[in-house]
């Protein structure tokens, strides 16, 4: 279905990232595996890729809180891959705390890392969707950036923000085929929530469907949203029914 084709998935060497680039390679797009810390992990990620699906796929370190890392980072996957087809901006970090007591760079920093990060890959390769005349971009948002979650007044602030990113860049691009989406997980399991111990068992009993979602159930909605040619500036809930 995708054969052929290149995705970028930022954050991808492990957790939802990791699920995705797995998702989009067994539908036959080689990825480019943009890591920010643990190689190890990313190049792991890119050999269970090539034996698993038989597509191409690199890694690449990149900080895509800096501008010109993700510039230079694009312009080596065109080099090295030919093109870009599918941009997927998942990486993002967090770093929670009540508002009356976070440090600037506390909020600072989520802010570059989730919001400018996304903008900066967008930024990117942009010109390489226009010249192909398509192109398919989806924002791993989160349903606390719809409805706010106490103690996460950055992430949720950044998370929002890729929201009114994706649908300003959908209206921008969607007369040169290219569609922006995003995707809003709710609780998922990952190393980021494998710590709330008992807390995890009150935290299911919010949820409608009455279980953490997986990273597979997030890959499986971006892969949706890539192979679909007429949706275009929407946020797609993946949540268990958490924020409906």
């Amino acid at each position: 279905m995708l054969k052929g084709q290149v995705a970028i998935v930022t954050g991808a060497s492990r957790g939802i990232g990791a699920a995705i680039a797995k998702k989009l390679a067994s539908m036959g797009a080689d990825i480019a595996v943009i890591f920010a810390g643990n190689e190890e992990a990313a190049n792991a990620v890119c050999r269970l890729l090539v034996s698993e699906y038989g597509v191409r796929a690199k890694a690449y370190k990149c900080d895509v809180a800096d501008f010109e890392a993700c510039k230079e980072t694009v312009a080596q996957i065109k080099a090295d891959f030919g093109t870009v087809n599918i941009l997927i901006n998942n990486a993002g970090i967090t770093r929670d705390g009540l508002i009356a007591m976070m440090k600037e760079d506390a909020f600072d920093s989520v802010i570059a890392a989730n919001l400018k990060g996304t903008f900066n890959m967008i930024r990117q390769c942009t010109g390489i969707f226009v010249r192909n005349r398509a192109g398919r971009i989806v924002n791993i948002s989160s349903v606390s950036g719809m409805i706010g979650n106490a103690g996460q007044a950055n992430y949720s602030a950044s998370k929002a923000g890729i929201i009114g990113l994706t649908k300003s860049v959908a209206r921008e691009l969607a007369s040169r085929n290219i569609t922006c989406n995003a995707v809003a997980p709710g609780f998922v399991e990952t190393d980021m929530t494998k710590d709330i111990g008992p807390a995890g068992e009150e935290l299911k009993k919010s949820i409608p469907l009455g279980r953490l979602g997986k990273p597979e159930d997030i890959a499986d909605a971006v892969a949706f949203l890539v192979t679909a040619d007429y949706i275009t500036g929407e946020v797609l809930k993946v949540d268990g029914g958490i924020a409906m």
